[in-house]
């Protein structure tokens, strides 16, 4: 994978973390006029008419004209992963609250890591393997204050990990189909495909009668979400045809800092006192931060890179120094 398309690859997953990093304020603030599951497909059905409409538009539809049978089952495969990590990461919350849900959640980053390595043979260099430690551990101190829980939950915090591992894998799973299927099919073909099945899927158990009662405000909450996932979703098929999957796992990690980060400069604004409050970080988190963004960049840049680049900011800033004396 040379330098360029690795280059694309960085921006365009940088957009899917911060769009998924902005979205559980906007499922906060939605939680009081609509359920979970008619809210998700809602957001699949205006990402599935937009898609539809924009690959018309660009003549991409003709891709599904070529598939063999074998496409369309894995199409199936990637669409039953995307679902289930829908409803089982909403499902785990009835058993978890929404920061330790969040930590059990990112070993997506290590199964995805593997995954590469075993499906895609992606060669892990030892200062990868060691980014991949730091990180570990980086997410690990971000998250520590909820490592330590009343053991009389204990019972309703296993049934949690598990139910949040399952959606670990297939949110995983999802993403080893989209890089899979990327020389068959565009990622938003698949993603299209993705979009039909979970609109059949999910009419059943959908509300729709709430749209009713929905004002102007609830609309615009609902609507935000539903682009979201168009753009998040949208980068992220775009991304993984330029990234190895080590290098997705690692931005991923950053999702939760993100969200953090957002809350924290709502809560600053005063915007919607009543429904989000940003949690205070001790030392130990502070140093969490520093330490998942430092692995994701030592994981994006090849040690060879990082050292050029190095090397070249300290000549410029002994240059700097010797023309200032």
């Amino acid at each position: 994978m040379n330098q360029a398309p690795r280059y694309v690859g960085l921006p365009l997953l940088l957009v899917s973390v911060i769009f998924w990093g902005i979205l559980p304020i906007a499922l906060k603030l939605s939680v009081d006029f609509v359920d979970a599951t008619t809210l998700t497909w809602f957001r699949f059905v205006v990402a599935l008419v937009i898609t539809l409409a924009l690959q018309w538009y660009l003549g991409h539809l003709k891709q599904f004209k070529n598939l063999v049978w074998s496409d369309w089952a894995w199409l199936l495969v990637a669409a039953g992963f995307s679902i289930g990590n829908y409803l089982t990461f909403a499902y785990c919350l009835e058993y978890l609250a929404p920061g330790p849900a969040q930590l059990y959640f990112q070993t997506a980053p290590f199964f995805l890591a593997f995954a590469g390595i075993l499906v895609f043979k992606e060669q892990i260099t030892m200062w990868q393997f060691g980014s991949l430690i730091v990180l570990a551990v980086g997410v690990i101190l971000f998250f520590h204050p909820y490592l330590s829980l009343p053991e009389s939950e204990f019972d309703r915090l296993l049934l949690g990990i598990l139910i949040v591992q399952v959606s670990s894998l297939c949110w995983s799973g999802y993403a080893v189909m989209q890089k899979y299927m990327k020389d068959r099919i565009s990622g938003n073909n698949i993603l299209l495909f993705i979009f039909v099945v979970g609109v059949v899927v999910m009419l059943p158990f959908s509300d729709l009668e709430q749209f009713a009662d929905f004002k102007r405000w609830e609309w615009s909450v609902a609507g935000f979400c539903a682009l979201n996932t168009l753009v998040a979703y949208g980068c992220f098929a775009q991304a993984m045809k330029y990234s190895t999957n080590l290098q997705t796992g690692a931005m991923v990690a950053l999702v939760p800092i993100f969200s953090f980060l957002f809350t924290f400069v709502v809560a600053m604004l005063g915007w919607w006192p009543d429904v989000i409050q940003a949690d205070q970080l001790d030392q130990w988190q502070v140093i969490g931060i520093v330490t998942v963004v430092a692995s994701v960049i030592l994981l994006q840049i090849p040690k060879r890179e990082l050292i050029r680049i190095l090397k070249s900011a300290l000549r410029r800033s002994r240059k700097e120094l010797h023309s200032g004396l």
